[in-house]
This record gives structure tokens, C-alpha cells and sequence, in this order.
């Protein structure tokens, strides 16, 4: 980049004057004052200096090169900066406004980040060209050239308005500040305020060394704490497990229960303090896309943090690992906008009342390839287990400690997206792929069938079904499109259950 907005080194820039303008020749015959002050000299008196003298000349700023996309090139975002041009000595005489220096102290790092906004590229008249590596710096120095010399400019009409005589005084009173800034209820604030003392991080280490942070929420004053599976699993047999409350109390746990396949695990307290507040339990079931939510985690193990978005979608089918086991969990999502990172699993999806609608479980990941809990940043695609589920799952984690699965009573293909869920030839282990006698056995249902609804939601896929069935509870009567031959039959199905993991 090259610039003439630069002067020589020594030539300061002197402060404005503060003094009445001088007229340009004194009348005739009007003798020279005695007591004229120093600053008021004639600009015609010999060796009298210009006004601004060693001030740059204002030039226009030098073309910015448009930006071309290269196929095949990877955008590379760089802060340093082109190599200072030569000083060059400036013109002299009065001018205005001074131009200030052309890289800014704040666009070297001295006193600040990157300059906001981006310049507006032009087309050039010559056609595309090839792109310089320096382009995007010079652009972003223009700007900052810019905007400097708008605010010199300001900066000199605020100090002449106030050399000029004004009788006025500047000084603002400020006003009466109120002693207590209330929130009002139902803004993110007060929702926030009430819900982060039931919320707490949780910290597991594991016999082996292995070990993470995630979030869990007050389920009831007895002490539970509702949580995911995979947050605990790595210290749920041999291990210690920590939950700190966002006032810094510390409490060691261990785990009542938990259920790989829903991912919900509840600990509890082993000194459960008084005076708990369990967070108010909603209804998933009525929540609407577009409906605010409100997000409170650990996000890379940055406790109490609070975010905000809205339910993007519902009844989202996700199969996320836990990262240490080759087993999935299945959910029929919520789906948020709301920033969830590694670390806010396990915490509390809250509605605009505050009320729990779900679980924090899942993140779409740009880096893994699939949904899962990498170390990928939020893209805006999270995914909660509906409290509804949840709520069911901790109810019987808490009385018998093991979780129970409603099940069809078949195996089912797990690919993705194959336009249903076909029933397999051959059972896990060698088992039958419809159980003798079970539910589907007794709907008539065969290996080679392709179910394609449930009830009225679309099945594309294995766990999109079993995301389905896992919403509902043992002994619901569900019914089941299917196709077998290319032709459409339908079959009513009494659901069955299976206890414990497998």
C-alpha cells in the first residue's frame, strides 16, 4: 500500500490556536500594539510559520483492489500488516483539516481489536483481476483513515465553538440515578437470576484418569440432580463425582440411576443441603417452533454462562455417542438456536416462564461429521431431550434404579435415510428379527417389511423409529404403516418393554 498522508518524523502537528482570528492586514496607519500577544502575529510578518505547518496534506485514500473469488483457495484471514511507505516531506502552507497519521495507533494493536464493518468492494472497469495477498489490509486501513479524519474534523468544531466566546456553561448535571434497577419479570435477566442457583457444574474423574465437566439442574429437595448419561458414565462405577452450585459450594454425588439409551442419568447429593429449589418441570409437549428459550451450562467448562434462541424444530430424530462406547442414544429432539457447547450437556433447556422443557444432550458437529459431543464449537444446531421423556426416565430411575424401554419387538436396519425402517433378516446374536410372540410378531409384522410411519410421523430410517418409540411408554397401542411387496398395509401394535441396558 502506498500513502502521501504521512509526514516526516519531527515535523509535529502543533495544538490549535487558541486565540481570535487575526485579520489578514492590519489597517493603515494603525501602530502595532505594544501589548499584542506572542500568537497573534501577522501570517505576511517575516519568518512568521504557517498555522499548521509539518500538517499532512488531506489526500484521496488509493483504490482498493475488488476481491475475486479463486476456486480452489482457502480464505486466510490475516492481521499482519504491509511494510510502512518511505517518509516523504509534506506540503507546505496552511491546510484543513489535518489529515491524521495513516495507520491509526488502534490498527496495530495498540489500543484495541479489528476494525468493524467491512469496505465496500467496487467492480473494476478493467475486469477481473488477480487478487493481492495485501487487499484485505489495505481495505481495512482506508476505513480506519476514514473514520479518523471525520472525527479530527469533529473533534476541532467542538474546540472553535468553545474558544469563540460562548457564555454558556458545558458542564452536564447529571441526573438522579435510581438506587435499584429492577427487571422487570420474564425478561432473560430475571429468568436467569432465579434459575442459575438450581443449576450446577458437574465434574466426573474416573478411576482410570478419564474424566469431564457437564451440567445438571435441582430436580427436587431431596437432593437429585438430573443430568445426561454420558456426562457421568466415565465416573459412574469407579470414580468421584463433584456438583457446584453457582454460589461455589461444592458437594460430592454419586449416581441413583442411569439409562444409556435415553441418555439420562440422576445423581444425588450425598449431604444435600437445605433449602434446595427444584426448577419448575414444563411440558414439552406443548412447546411451539419459534418459542424462546433459554440455555444455562458449562460451556468448555465456563460455568453459570446463559444463552439465549428459540425452538427451531421439533420431534428431530438424533443418534448421538457418548464418545467412550460404541452405543448410541435416540432422541426425538428439540432442536434450539441457542449456543450449546461441549460442556452444557446435561443442563436445563428453560421456556420464556422459566419452566424446564429439556435436557441439553447433543450438538450438530462441522468437525466429527455427525451429532455427538466433539469438541466443535455451536453452529446454531442443539439438540435437547424433551423434559416430558426425561421426566419419565428419572421417575424410574429414582424408584428402581435401572430404566425401562418400551420396544416394538423387533430388529430393525440401522441406516440412515433408506426411506423407512426395514426390519432385518437376522436378529442381534443370532436372535430371531421379530420376537416370537411379541408385539409385532403378533401384528403380523415380518422380516423384509419396511415400516414407514409411526403413528402419523414419517419413519425415513431405524433411528428415527426407535426415537419414536422411546417417546411413548409400555403398553401404548401405536400404529404402523409398512410396505412388503410394494404393497401398503397398516397394523395396530401394543407396545412391550425390555428392562435395564443392554
Amino acid at each position: 500500500m502506498s500513502t502521501e498522508n504521512e509526514g516526516n518524523e519531527g515535523n509535529a502537528v502543533p495544538a490549535v490556536p487558541s486565540a481570535p482570528p487575526v485579520p489578514a492586514a492590519a489597517p493603515e496607519g494603525t501602530p502595532a500594539s505594544p501589548h499584542a500577544p506572542a500568537d497573534t502575529v501577522p501570517a505576511d510578518a517575516p519568518g512568521a510559520a504557517p498555522a499548521y505547518q509539518g500538517a499532512p496534506t488531506a489526500q484521496t485514500p488509493p483504490e482498493v483492489p475488488a476481491a475475486h473469488h479463486q476456486p480452489q483457495e482457502q480464505p486466510t484471514t490475516a492481521f499482519a500488516h504491509p511494510p510502512y511507505p518511505p517518509q516523504q516531506t509534506p506540503p507546505t502552507g496552511p491546510a484543513w483539516p489535518p489529515a491524521p497519521p495513516a495507520i491509526p495507533s488502534y490498527a496495530n494493536g495498540g489500543g484495541g481489536g479489528p476494525v468493524w464493518g467491512a469496505p465496500v468492494h467496487e467492480p473494476s472497469p478493467e475486469g477481473p483481476r488477480k487478487r493481492r495477498a495485501g487487499g484485505l489490509v489495505v481495505a481495512v486501513a482506508v476505513a480506519a483513515l476514514v473514520a479518523g479524519g471525520i472525527g479530527g474534523a469533529l473533534g476541532y468544531v467542538a474546540a472553535d465553538r468553545n474558544d469563540t466566546g460562548s457564555s454558556g456553561s458545558t458542564t452536564v448535571a447529571a441526573g438522579d440515578s435510581p438506587r435499584d434497577f429492577k427487571r422487570e419479570p420474564g425478561t432473560v435477566a430475571a429468568v436467569a437470576a432465579k434459575a442459575l442457583p438450581s443449576v450446577v457444574t458437574i465434574e466426573a474423574q474416573g478411576g482410570n484418569g478419564e474424566g469431564g465437566t457437564g451440567t445438571g439442574f435441582v430436580y427436587d429437595k431431596e437432593g437429585h440432580i438430573l443430568t445426561n448419561n454420558h456426562v457421568v458414565a466415565s465416573a459412574a462405577d469407579s470414580g468421584q463425582l463433584t456438583a457446584t452450585f453457582s454460589d461455589g459450594k461444592k458437594y460430592a454425588a454419586e449416581v441413583v440411576g442411569r439409562a444409556q439409551g435415553y441418555d439420562v442419568a440422576v445423581l444425588k447429593l450425598k449431604q444435600a443441603p437445605s433449602g434446595l429449589n427444584p426448577l419448575s418441570v414444563g411440558n414439552s409437549d406443548q412447546v411451539a417452533v419459534g418459542d424462546s428459550t433459554i440455555a444455562i451450562g458449562a460451556p468448555f467448562g465456563l460455568s453459570n454462562t446463559v444463552t439465549t434462541g428459540i425452538i427451531s424444530a421439533k420431534n428431530r430424530p438424533v443418534a448421538s455417542g457418548d464418545g467412550a462406547s460404541n452405543k448410541n442414544s435416540y432422541m426425538s429432539a428439540l432442536q434450539t438456536d441457542a449456543s450449546i457447547n461441549p460442556g452444557n450437556s446435561g443442563g436445563p433447556l428453560l421456556d420464556a416462564r422459566g419452566a424446564v422443557i429439556g435436557i441439553n444432550s447433543a450438538i450438530q458437529s462441522t468437525t466429527g461429521g455427525g451429532l455427538g459431543q466433539s469438541q466443535a464449537g455451536s453452529i446454531g444446531l442443539g439438540f435437547a431431550i424433551p423434559i416430558n421423556q426425561a421426566k419419565t426416565v428419572a421417575e424410574q430411575l429414582i424408584k428402581t434404579g435401572q430404566p425401562v424401554y418400551p420396544v416394538i419387538g423387533a430388529t430393525v436396519t440401522m441406516e440412515e435415510r433408506t426411506g423407512g425402517a426395514t426390519i432385518s433378516e437376522q436378529g442381534t446374536g443370532g436372535t430371531p428379527p421379530v420376537t416370537p410372540n411379541g408385539p409385532a410378531a403378533k401384528a403380523g409384522l415380518k422380516a423384509g417389511d419396511v415400516i414407514t410411519k409411526f403413528n402419523d410421523t414419517v419413519i425415513d430410517s431405524g433411528p428415527t423409529l426407535i426415537g419414536e418409540i422411546w417417546t411413548h411408554k409400555p403398553g401404548d397401542k401405536v400404529t404402523l404403516t409398512y410396505k412388503r411387496g410394494g404393497k401398503q398395509s397398516t397394523a395396530e401394535v401394543t407396545l412391550g418393554e425390555r428392562k435395564g441396558d443392554s
